[in-house]
């Protein structure tokens, strides 16, 4: 099981309801290419395991602080980065965000608004935090919204039953905000270092399951052999 590593945690309640049951944790950002590639191998994976196993979504905070800016200053990078996102994984990056945001350059690079809207969103229906993840992303790098636009996410949560409105005036609540950077330093506590990664709680202790993307079988794989472990 060389790809799985054990984290040994000292504290019990960073994460979680209870040692006695598995969960799995899903750390992954908004802004991060690889997670929306990895996206389609989450979704199927909760829509197997949904019914036996609690689900937790984690913003990682991959572009806070001072890495915050246009998305023209990485243009160079996404420009050539995502065709090999598309060929590993089958997603489609679409003309909307290639052609329109991330040409015209100047819009702002930031996880932080996402990570809000997740936190929002976790609120009221944390049961389909894996779907909402993936459609923020869809949003970002298909139809090619910008990170701050609040009004696109409250549309977004209208596709899930809540009311596109309040979503919004929820995101400018101060304490969703706390609550993205509290996920932030769980991403720090955990020590995940890049995006997608994919933890199993069990019994106290976390094994990753997946870091960076990975297909399905093999995060299956490496998730039968922690929960048939003694």
């Amino acid at each position: 099981m060389k790809n799985i590593l054990i984290v040994f945690l000292l504290f019990n309640s960073i994460i979680g309801k209870s040692q006695d049951n598995m969960k799995i944790i899903y750390v992954y950002d908004a802004l991060c290419g690889w997670c929306y590639g990895f996206s389609p191998v989450m979704e199927s994976f909760h829509k197997k395991y949904k019914d036996s196993l609690d689900f937790e979504v984690i913003s990682g905070g991959m572009i806070t602080g001072e890495r915050i800016g246009p998305i023209g200053e990485v243009a160079p990078y996404i420009s050539w980065a995502y065709k090999e996102v598309e060929q590993t994984t089958g997603v489609e990056f679409g003309s909307d965000f290639l052609d329109k945001t991330l040409k015209e350059g100047s819009a702002i690079f930031t996880s932080i608004p996402p990570a809000i809207a997740l936190s929002v969103f976790n609120n009221y229906d944390q049961q389909n935090s894996i779907q909402f993840a993936s459609a923020l992303q869809k949003a970002i790098y298909y139809d090619g919204i910008e990170p701050k636009n609040k009004e696109a996410y409250g549309k977004i949560a209208a596709t899930f039953g809540m009311e596109a409105t309040l979503f919004i005036e929820s995101m400018n609540d101060p304490k969703y905000e706390q609550m993205a950077q509290k996920d932030f330093q769980k991403t720090a506590e955990l020590g995940v270092s890049g995006f997608p990664t994919v933890f199993i709680q069990k019994n106290g202790m976390y094994y990753k399951i997946a870091s960076g993307y990975c297909s399905f079988e093999t995060m299956e794989s490496n998730f039968m052999t922690v929960k048939n472990q003694k």
